[in-house]
């Protein structure tokens, strides 16, 4: 059932092998937001804090025992029951385990070999030997010796408290850990809780948002025509805006030029009257000037010369542009007149509008096909939701959540049982570090006595209760190491065997994840099946499915689906194909068909009010003959500076009538001037600005050859190559005049639009389908990406895994064990130098029942021996009351 339910979490996922990118476009990034999903509780990492450095050691310790790899080879046969059958196994087996057999042996001839020394050394000292006679020789370097073997006792004393706290550290780790694991099972079982609880929510999100992808399908459908109408506007509007541009700007052009033949027609009249009426005043004033130079005044020698200079300069006084002989513009203007009659503005806005109704053309045309195409899609909602409660997730979950409670409730109520023998652990390890403390604090205490109560001056059977004491707690150490050191080690022996073991064989491999590779050896662990985890989980022993591979994807916190190769047992693309709907909704989207011969640019009356502007005669008129004219001034002489030089002239003269009628005179031409020839300018002005607007236009309407037009009709065609849209032949050859050039672009827009449009609409309808179906490759590979990372990820297998072996296994336990064989075996290791110092160092402390005199205090024990006496004199020779010396006396 486990496999049951890994394989309906994701239901979604096997459509992603099926579903590949086809299309080119870039459709707009989709946001489907996070899969919802918990943190889970579980830090499956343990630090040991201060006593690591104890763990670092043993680790070291064993490496040097054990320096050995993982045998592999002897692993998988001893799985397969294959272990003995080639010879040589057994021996490969000593080679890996020689350290721990040889250090196994050592700690087994410990515990032979000290009991039966303690035995034979208890014999021997109550046969007075091995120290056992209450009689200390005096030699020279005693103090030397006893300093010695305090310092050495006290070192080893010192080593075996360091082993004792290790050990005692280790027990308490232990417990305390063992006591701490509750909290981390029950971590542990709060993430599988989540685990389940959280997938089905997982599983509703994933296919809740197709719903964002059918929405923004449904979206886009809905505006067909912005976004498919646009495309096709945008694509012809490279044709038809320059070619409605043109006529529009034509119609600009013939309003100016209506314009224009109105100023020349009234400036040219005004200024025919004007020159008239000028010519016949200043014809008056020349009349008027030469009566009065006429006058006998003008004989006088003084102004003969000054009337003769103003004689001569008449002839000045004349007009000098001539308006009359020019041809009037009253046809043209007719002719253009006739043309405005055409609102030309107006039917190019038409064909603008008719143009820029194409998306709502689009929208209209397209109607049937997206109603299909939307019910298509909520028929695939529909097919997705239905298919999801059609699987029994309800029914799997709650089986396993009934799994997980019992399992659970399994380990809360055994837990207690084993908190109740690790105190009975705890306990027996107490003892163990207690029988080392008893004999330490012997030790401690025989030398704080010893070495406070020892006086130096005092002979050995004189030595005081305080010394004899320490020498006493001394022996009292000694004789409980022999007593326990045996039980410690054998204790050493077996932890260290066993957590030694489990340490180089499960902890080291399971770390470099060696073990796992010994897993994933074929026909381990089946003889039928090449990979044993694929034929569980996929009933397929062929999938490459791993253990390895399965655990380190759940330390990425990977989905499970992906983690166990699902797909290869649950494959769903036979109730949810989504590349199925996907050719749907593309046959659907390939039967737009969207009909532009509605749209007309330009109908046929604006093209002939425009051929009738060509013809309008503008190129006919004489464009240089009036330029020729307004080019000219008004009068010969600028009738203010005559006037002024008139007036000068007349004061030469002497004062009189002569010089008051010149004066009058110029007085006469200023107001002329004023009153004719500055409105004359003024006209002569706007006919020079109106001639040369319409030289422009008839230059502009004229081309020397076609070549213009046919750079205006390139387009670019449906393979994306260059190509002429329209020649001369197409629009005439070598046609002269641009209006015919604009008709023709237009006709080629036009003809664009009416046989290529299907074409076009066909490319824009692809991308626009490629668009749409876009949006449910984008849902699929969201799909993907969610199925690999978010959807069931299965951490919490990984945390178990890492609970049960790294942490509580190995951390908990075999560190802890490992640290105490290593605390404990080395005070057992160090109560044999303790006990041979202790041994030695009492006779230094105890007090004595005879000792060593001598009548020269330089005479050594040889000298005395040489006597006969053996060193031993009677006690009245000093004074010095013993019992024993004195019974020997009486005897003697």
């Amino acid at each position: 059932m486990a496999v049951e339910l890994l394989l309906l979490l994701l239901l979604c996922g096997s459509t992603v092998s099926e579903v590949q990118p086809s299309h080119k476009s870039s459709p707009g990034t989709l946001d489907f937001g996070f899969v919802p999903a918990k943190a889970y509780d579980t830090y499956a990492y343990h630090e040991p804090g201060a006593i690591g450095i104890v763990f670092k050691l043993v680790h070291g310790f064993l490496y040097l025992v054990q320096p050995n790899s993982f045998p592999q080879d002897l692993v998988k046969k001893l799985a397969q029951q294959k272990f003995g059958n080639v010879q040589g196994d057994y021996q490969k087996a000593i080679y890996y385990e020689i350290g721990f057999i040889v250090a196994a042996a050592l700690g087994l001839l410990f515990v032979l070999l000290l009991p039966l020394v303690g035995l034979f050394f208890c014999m021997c000292r109550c046969c007075d030997n091995c120290g056992g006679e209450m009689h200390q020789r005096q030699k020279k370097n005693a103090d030397c010796r006893r300093g010695c073997f305090a310092t050495f006792l006290f070192v080893a004393s010192l080593i075996i408290s360091v082993g004792v706290l290790c050990a005692y550290g280790a027990n308490q780790h232990l417990t305390s850990q063992v006591r701490g694991a509750k909290k981390l099972v029950h971590s542990n079982f709060k993430d599988l809780r989540i685990f389940l609880n959280d997938t089905p929510g997982q599983i509703d999100y994933l296919v809740s948002q197709y719903n964002t992808t059918k929405n923004k399908a449904l979206s886009d459908l809905n505006n067909v025509g912005p976004l498919l109408g646009s495309r096709v506007h945008e694509r012809f509007g490279k044709e038809v805006r320059p070619a409605l541009d043109s006529v529009l700007t034509m119609a600009g052009a013939i309003k100016e030029t209506k314009e224009a033949l109105e100023n020349v027609s009234v400036s040219l009249e005004i200024l025919q009257e004007g020159t008239e009426r000028l010519h016949a005043n200043l014809t008056d004033v020349k009349i008027h000037l030469t009566n009065t130079l006429n006058d006998s005044a003008c004989s006088a020698a003084q102004a003969a010369s000054t009337c003769n200079v103003i004689r001569n300069s008449l002839h000045q006084l004349n007009i000098n542009a001539n308006f009359s002989g020019l041809p009037g513009v009253s046809t043209q203007l007719a002719r253009v007149n006739d043309v405005l009659k055409i609102d030309l503005s107006s039917l190019v806005q038409k064909g603008y509008g008719a143009f820029n109704d194409t998306p709502d053309l689009v929208v209209n045309q397209t109607k049937n096909i997206l109603s299909d195409i939307k019910n298509l899609l909520e028929y695939i909602g529909s097919n997705i939701t239905s298919f999801t409660k059609m699987l029994p997730v309800q029914k799997v979950l709650s089986d396993f959540t009934i799994y997980l409670t019992e399992s659970e409730t399994y380990v809360q109520d055994y837990f207690p049982i084993v908190e109740q023998y690790d105190f009975y652990r705890w306990l027996a390890c107490l003892i163990l570090c207690c029988m080392v403390i008893l004999i330490l604090v012997f030790y401690y205490l025989g030398l704080l006595c010893g070495t406070c109560g020892y006086d130096k001056h005092a002979s050995p059977t004189t030595r005081g209760c305080i010394s004899n004491t320490g020498g006493n707690f001394l022996m009292a150490g000694v004789g409980f190491s022999f007593l326990f050191s045996w039980v410690l080690m054998i204790v050493v022996v077996i932890t260290f065997i066993t957590g030694g073991n489990v340490e180089k064989l499960v902890c080291e491999p399971f770390e470099d994840r060696t073990l796992f590779k010994v897993l994933d050896t074929p026909y381990l662990l089946n003889q039928q099946w090449r990979n044993y985890l694929s034929g569980i989980v996929l009933k397929n022993p062929d999938i490459n499915l791993t253990f390895e591979k399965v655990y380190s994807d759940c330390k990425e916190n990977k989905g499970i689906y992906t983690t166990l190769h699902l797909e290869n047992l649950f494959n769903i693309s036979e109730f949810l194909n989504i590349s199925m709907y996907t050719e749907d909704v593309s046959l659907k989207i390939e039967h737009i068909n969207v009909n532009l011969s509605s749209v007309v640019l330009l109908d046929d009356i604006g093209k002939q009010s425009l051929l009738n502007f060509s013809s309008s005669g503008i190129d006919g008129i004489n464009f240089a003959a009036y330029l020729t004219e307004v080019n000219k001034g008004v009068t010969k002489v600028d009738l203010l500076s005559f006037a002024n030089d008139l007036e000068a002239k007349a004061d030469q003269l002497p004062k009189g009538a002569l010089e008051n009628a010149l004066k009058g005179h110029a007085n006469s031409i200023r107001m002329i001037h004023n009153q004719q020839v500055v409105p004359l300018e003024q006209s002569m002005s706007t006919l020079n600005q109106s001639i040369r607007l319409l030289q422009r236009t008839s230059s502009n309407l004229t081309l020397s050859s076609c070549t213009k037009f046919i750079q205006n009709l390139k387009v670019l065609d449906l393979d994306g190559q260059g190509r002429e849209a329209g020649d001369c032949e197409v629009v005439g050859k070598r046609q002269k005049v641009k209006v015919k050039n604009v008709i023709s672009a237009v006709d080629a827009a036009q003809l664009l639009i009416n046989n290529d449009a299907s074409l076009v609409i066909v490319q824009e309808t692809k991308k626009y389908m490629d668009m749409i179906i876009g949006y449910f490759e984008q849902y699929v590979e969201w799909i993907k990406e969610s199925i690999t990372m978010d959807v069931a990820a299965c951490k919490p297998i990984a945390n178990v895994i890492d609970t049960a072996v790294d942490i509580f296994l190995c951390s908990y336990v075999i560190d802890s064990v490992n640290a105490f064989w290593f605390g404990l075996g080395g005070c057992s290791i160090f109560l044999i130098p303790a006990i041979i110092c202790a041994v030695k160092l009492s006779k230094y402390y105890r007090r004595m029942d005879t000792e060593d005199v001598y009548d020269d205090v330089d005479t050594i024990p040889m000298k005395n021996m040489e006597n006969g006496n053996n060193s031993y004199h009677k006690e009245h020779l000093y004074g010095i009351h013993n019992p024993v010396m004195t019974s020997s006396v009486e005897q003697w």
